[in-house]
């Protein structure tokens, strides 16, 4: 039943701009703590991005600060990332996560990411 669906993924030139989404449901969005990560080939999976559930605290990698936003929507179940200034070493499959609480303890829910490409 637990689904989180990215999309806005694609081909990008250097200094573009993308807008990723990620569509959720199955779980009670409002009160999980949301996060974008990236893998690139070769490379280990990294932490882009994350949001909190009740404050909406964010924070950022060092290397995309400034240039990514992250942000929720909690009426649309739905978390954003915003990439502007966009580099080639930002190409990577892109990864919706929500760290949330269940019956038995907490969980972390995967989408399946959608790919992102900066090349000339």
């Amino acid at each position: 039943q637990v689904q989180l669906v990215e999309s806005g993924g694609g081909l990008a030139q250097p200094g573009g701009s993308l807008r990723l989404s990620c569509a959720a449901s199955g779980f009670t969005f409002s009160s999980s703590a949301m996060r974008w990560y990236r893998q690139a080939p070769g490379k280990e999976r990294e932490l882009v991005a994350a949001v909190s559930s009740g404050s909406g605290v964010t924070n950022y990698e060092n290397s995309v600060k400034g240039r990514f936003t992250i942000s929720r929507d909690n009426a649309k179940n739905t978390v954003y990332l915003q990439m502007n200034s966009l580099k080639p070493e930002d190409t990577a499959v892109y990864y919706c996560n929500a760290y949330t609480w269940t019956g038995r303890g907490s969980v972390n829910y995967w989408g399946q990411g959608t790919q992102v490409t900066v090349s000339s």
